[in-house]
């Protein structure tokens, strides 16, 4: 089996899924879709492993995942817009996201090159007085600089693992990290956000294609990836498949812009435009998550750049780097 979908960098899932939304939207088969599908000679084969999958009888969503194209989160999303009829609509949505997102994080990198260098810079320039004073030894140098960079390199590997986490489907019991990624400052509320998308979305997406409620409540639970978040629309499940209205059960939940979903849904629910009403719902949560990724892009290397600009100054004063080991001469 491939290796995982995180593999595909948010370009090449970007190019992926438009190519696949396109050929949707023409009417194409996905058999003859993926024949014509192109993605750079390293992940070529991919499509051919999904196309046999496909043959082999396997749905789209699961053989998308088998050949590592599909991230779990994204076999859930595709499974859900297939119940809805066509998931053309998702493809384009993923597309677009992914499309923004491959933008940012190209901008975010380019600009964190002149703090790194910095950085870079400030750890091999302060402690070099003392080294030719004698008063730091060689391996103490060494390790003062390379003592920073690998505290740097944990943090982003928890970043990327955090990332990672939040887009993968819900655990089967709820977890110190999926607790704490719900907790995290302006993160955690974001985070809750992008589930709630993917909810109201999906669930839109079906109840649009005429998949009835009792069908279609499942399916929309499961796009969710916190196990927390899955609990409470379980709950909310039971109640409207015993009889209670959609927004009566939204009543209880506890999430970001809950008077905003339980507005629009009882205005859907009375005047019969529901998946309307999910959908706009999911669309102003996109553009609120798009939002924090545009100014994430913008702030975040001002940040990091007077941080090291901060550290350098620090150092200049005390006389010594921060970062210099107490060693033994």
């Amino acid at each position: 089996m491939p290796s995982p979908a995180a593999a595909l960098s948010y370009a090449e899932r970007a190019q992926l899924f438009a190519q696949l939304g396109a050929l949707e939207q023409a009417g194409v088969s996905v058999e003859r879709a993926l024949g014509i599908v192109q993605l750079r000679p390293q992940m070529q084969p991919r499509v051919a492993i999904m196309l046999r999958h496909l043959q082999q009888g396997r749905d789209l969503a699961r053989a998308g995942q088998l050949a590592g194209l599909f991230s779990p989160l994204e076999v859930t999303l595709v499974q859900a817009a297939q119940s809805a009829g066509s998931p053309a609509r998702l493809y384009q949505r993923l597309a677009d996201g992914y499309a923004q997102r491959a933008e940012q994080a190209k901008a975010l990198h380019a600009r964190l090159l002149l703090p790194a260098a910095v950085l870079l810079l400030a750890l091999l320039v302060q402690p070099l007085p003392s080294l030719v004073a004698g008063d730091l030894t060689l391996g103490g140098y060494v390790w003062g600089v390379l003592k920073p960079l690998l505290v740097f390199g944990g943090l982003w590997f928890v970043v990327r693992h955090l990332i990672q986490r939040a887009e993968q489907p819900a655990a089967a019991h709820a977890s110190l990290l999926d607790e704490g990624l719900m907790r995290l400052p302006l993160l955690g509320a974001l985070y809750v956000r992008r589930n709630l998308r993917d909810y109201s979305e999906s669930l839109g997406l079906m109840l649009e294609s005429g998949v009835s409620m009792f069908d279609a409540l499942p399916k929309a639970t499961a796009t969710l990836s916190s196990n927390s978040l899955r609990r409470d629309f379980m709950t909310l499940q039971q109640r409207v498949l015993a009889g209670a209205s959609l927004v009566a059960a939204l009543q209880s939940l506890d999430v970001p812009d809950r008077a905003q979903l339980v507005g629009l849904v009882h205005t859907g629910e009375a005047s019969g435009t529901l998946p309307a009403a999910l959908l706009g719902y999911a669309n102003r949560q996109s553009q609120t998550l798009a939002s924090f990724q545009t100014q994430f892009a913008t702030w975040m290397p001002r940040l990091a750049y007077a941080l090291v600009a901060l550290w350098m100054a620090y150092g200049l004063l005390a006389g010594a780097s921060v970062f210099t080991p107490a060693l033994p001469m």
